[in-house]
């Protein structure tokens, strides 16, 4: 079954799967995973026959909106689910009067699969929950 990203009011179903991704795949401490951002985002979850299976968010401030906690379940992993999250976070930011681009900080890893989606690397890599991470952004078109 193909999977449905809606917009959540209720983000206990993206903090379980964040949880999984980055605290039990990837071992970051758990007080680090959920924070203060969290009260204020946008959250999208994405659901296969009705499990959830992968998560993101997303942070106004200013004219920036700041995608992150981007995750997807192991078995949901190469299906285009993270690229489909992603495109469903620009929708988003793009119908946000005042926001004029998009910005996020990858990991290493994760580099060209951020740039296929027209995001461009700035600055240097630093370092976040022991994870090496580099800034991208996208600037959308007046």
């Amino acid at each position: 079954m193909r999977p449905i990203i809606s917009r959540v009011e209720d983000p206990i179903d993206c903090f379980t799967v964040r949880h999984h991704v980055f605290v039990d795949e990837q071992k970051v401490p758990v007080e680090l995973e959920r924070d203060e951002l969290d009260a204020t985002a946008i959250h999208l979850l994405a659901t296969a026959s009705g499990k959830p299976v992968g998560a993101a968010r997303i942070v106004l401030k200013d004219e920036i909106g700041k995608i992150g906690r981007v995750c997807v379940l192991h078995e949901m992993r190469g299906t285009g689910l993270g690229a489909a999250l992603i495109r469903e976070a620009l929708m988003i930011l793009r119908k946000t009067p005042g926001i004029t681009r998009a910005a996020l900080g990858a990991q290493i890893d994760a580099l060209g699969f951020y740039e296929k989606l027209g995001f461009a690397a700035y600055g240097d890599i630093f370092d976040d929950a022991g994870i090496d991470h580099r800034m991208m952004e996208l600037c959308f078109d007046e």
